[in-house]
């Protein structure tokens, strides 16, 4: 589990609800089964609208995802790339056949596997690109289901407040009645602008996030790929990909060398 999802969940949650109870608001007040139906049924039904099939099936994985502390490692896929640049200059390229099998990240092991087939250096970069811009498309799906689920649940959570005010209006002849009545209908925008703002974005955000570094790490992968293949001294692949990566990975690969 992602840590810092964890605690920024907890913290936003754990906010509005200790600040609400401080005013002396009551938990129960907040239960609406009818404004849950009408905002999160409606945001659902209109996302859908917006979106295909494949990609609602793959919410619960994305979720996953969002929470999973699992990220690609930059360091090791240079550690990786290097240890391979090195035994390619030792014993040609064709040794890097039997070192396929044990690299774990199925991008990098496909690109070595391009390298050893004797692969056309254009042709290798093509096909890599080709693969992260079909990844990209494949991430940016993803994001947008719940970006679009964070813009129609605050207009979804309007519109049941709106019903509910309408609902309100008609038993004005029951002034008893209207305090409750108002009180209720606008659960419906706290259900549409809570959710949206403390789930459904954040999400949207982290797995843009998550994509950018995987995106990153891949393109740092494909150069230091074709300097391997290229025939370059493993320093030198190394110093290629170097620019990639953050300054403190940067000191950890200095310090590797040395």
């Amino acid at each position: 589990m992602d840590l810092a999802t964890i605690m920024g969940l907890g913290l936003a949650l754990g906010g509005v609800i200790v600040g609400y109870l401080m005013e002396g608001g009551k938990l129960s007040a907040l239960v609406s089964p009818s404004s849950m139906i009408v905002v999160f049924g409606g945001s659902l039904g209109a996302t859908l609208i917006s979106s295909q099939m494949k990609t609602i099936t793959n919410v619960p994985r994305l979720v996953r995802k969002a929470i999973s502390a699992t990220t690609l490692d930059q360091l090791a896929a240079v550690q990786i790339i290097v240890e391979l640049a090195r035994k390619a200059r030792q014993n040609g390229i064709l040794a890097l056949e039997t070192e396929i099998n044990s690299v774990t990240n199925i991008f990098i092991r496909r690109a070595v596997q391009l390298v050893v087939d004797g692969t056309q250096p254009e042709q290798v970069r093509q096909i890599l690109e080709t693969e992260l811009d079909a990844m990209r498309t494949r991430h940016k799906e993803g994001i947008e289901f719940f970006t679009l689920m964070g813009g129609f649940l605050p207009t979804l959570g309007v519109l049941g407040t709106v019903m509910g005010l309408v609902h309100m209006l008609e038993s004005l002849d029951k002034p008893g009645a209207m305090g409750p009545a108002i009180a209720a209908a606008f659960i419906a925008t706290f259900y549409g602008v809570g959710s949206a703002n403390m789930l459904f974005l954040p999400i949207a955000g982290k797995l843009k996030n998550q994509s950018a570094i995987e995106i990153g790490v891949y393109e740092m992968a494909i150069e230091g790929i074709l300097s391997l293949q290229a025939g370059d001294n493993p320093r030198v692949v190394s110093m290629k990909m170097r620019s990639f990566v953050s300054p403190e990975i940067r000191v950890k690969l200095e310090e590797g060398a040395a």
